[in-house]
């Protein structure tokens, strides 16, 4: 930052919340500099809008507690930054770039401005090509596109956080990627716990953790995605590395954008949301994308307010997405694990020209069997299996037989199920799949296909 520009001091006119106007007569700041407040703490502002020409509106990133009219403001000259390099690997930050995790002091010179422009058009990749998962249900019946971006739904205690433990377990292990874990307005005790699983599964060396949570100002809130995404990009481009890039919760920055909207005083339109709500997402997600060396491949958290999927937040994300995996309650309560909804979740890489025909056609029976199933349950349950004609009676024991099939132990759980974990690749999962749709296992019971990997495990 420079201190020709430190010496460039305004004068704080008004503070409502977390938003500060500041007069500078000398030279206005320009859009997105970083300030800070002289006082008993340091209170750091960024420039939001430019009011008339001596006056500009910053949003507060730290708390604006001790700040009062006429006090002293100083223009950094610079824009906020973050660390970057293969140094971050295995810490946890905040928007700041600083470390929070208690662990041995992180200094140094190499950093980046978290204000990158998207790649050029002209240096994507062109074609659509599959991100492996090695989890049976998500590769076959939803799969995520190498450079896109997925969407994971689910409520509480469904299993979120275990796929995305697994998820970076597998990145680490087959890919020879790095993960990055964005939180935006996550509870501190979700950051602390995920923080010590994977330390315990032993996947934290590859992972970056970067959190603005739900206790810090909204501008914090809503900064924070794009300093993980300027350590993600220097990974693609510097390092030529694929990026798996985990956010948790994606409706939380839309919601800090909210807050600041209304603090700025900009009308709100369609359900109290902000008016920029799509340029706002856009910035950040158009940011994530495949090069002809690495991509950055992302997989959202997404709450959906009072499950109204036409809610604008939503329609939003969507319009974004490549694949949305949606976890069940309901199968988390059978004990089918990873809890993954095989009917709704899906993908728009699903399609022949892209995976192919084989799998296509694979995808499509199991969708048509587990369909099936799901309307005889009513019949079943009021009088019983016998009263199924023979082929429904078959399509049954397929689907069970599919069900148990597409269960998984993980690795990450390893330490407390006591089962090894198992990373399954697409063409076996595709072929056990194949041999259970062709009653090649009617003979098996179906706890021979329960947490298992490839079809070659199940014994009679």
């Amino acid at each position: 930052m420079s201190d020709i520009s430190a010496v460039n001091f305004g004068t704080v006119l008004s503070v409502r919340g977390s938003i500060v106007d500041i007069s500078f007569l000398e030279r206005l700041p320009a859009m997105h500099t970083v300030l800070t407040a002289m006082g008993e703490r340091s209170i750091i502002m960024e420039v939001a809008t430019h009011l008339d020409p001596q006056t500009v509106r910053a949003i507060a990133l730290t708390s604006t507690q001790g700040l009062s009219r006429e006090a002293k403001v100083a223009n950094t000259g610079g824009t906020l930054q973050v660390p970057v390099g293969k140094r971050v690997l295995g810490k946890m930050f905040n928007v700041f770039g600083e470390c929070i995790d208690r662990e041995e002091d992180f200094s140094g010179n190499h950093k980046r401005t978290i204000h990158q422009k998207p790649v050029a058009l002209i240096k994507r990749t062109t074609g659509s090509e599959i991100f492996e998962t090695g989890i049976k249900a998500i590769d076959i019946l939803a799969p995520l596109e190498r450079g896109g971006k997925a969407g994971l739904f689910g409520g509480a205690g469904v299993g979120k956080t275990v796929v995305i433990t697994e998820l970076i377990n597998n990145m680490v292990g087959g890919h020879e990627g790095v993960s990055i874990f964005c939180g935006i307005g996550e509870r501190c005790r979700e950051g602390e716990e995920l923080y010590r699983e994977m330390k315990e599964a032993g996947v934290l060396d590859n992972t970056v953790m970067v959190f603005g949570q739900m206790n810090e100002p909204p501008g914090a809130r809503f900064r924070v995605g794009h300093a993980a995404m300027t350590m993600a990009e220097y990974f693609r481009d510097t390092e030529q590395l694929d990026v798996l890039l985990l956010i948790d919760n994606i409706f939380r920055f839309i919601q800090a954008g909210s807050e600041i909207s209304g603090l700025m005083g900009q009308l709100p339109s369609r359900l109290g949301y902000q008016p920029t709500m799509g340029t706002e997402l856009a910035e950040l997600e158009e940011r994530i994308s495949s090069t002809l060396d690495a991509a950055i491949t992302s997989i959202q958290a997404v709450y959906v307010p009072a499950d109204d999927f036409t809610d604008p937040s939503a329609v939003h994300i969507f319009s974004h997405l490549s694949s949305s995996v949606v976890l069940s309650r309901k199968r988390a309560s059978e004990g089918l694990f990873p809890a993954i909804d095989t009917l709704q979740s899906g993908s728009k890489m699903l399609t022949p020209t892209i995976v192919g025909r084989h799998h296509y056609t694979i995808a499509q029976k199991i969708r048509k069997t587990l369909a099936t199933y799901e309307e005889l349950k009513d019949i079943i349950a009021m009088l019983g299996l016998e009263e199924l004609s023979q082929q429904d009676k078959k399509t049954v024991f397929r689907a069970r037989r599919l069900e148990r099939f597409l269960t998984q132990p993980f690795f990450t759980t390893e330490h407390f199920t006591g089962q090894q974990g198992r990373m399954v690749s697409l063409q076996d999962a595709l072929t056990g799949c194949e041999r259970i749709l062709n009653d090649e296992f009617m003979e098996y019971p179906e706890k021979a296909l329960y947490m298992i990997g490839t079809i070659a495990e199940a014994k009679k």
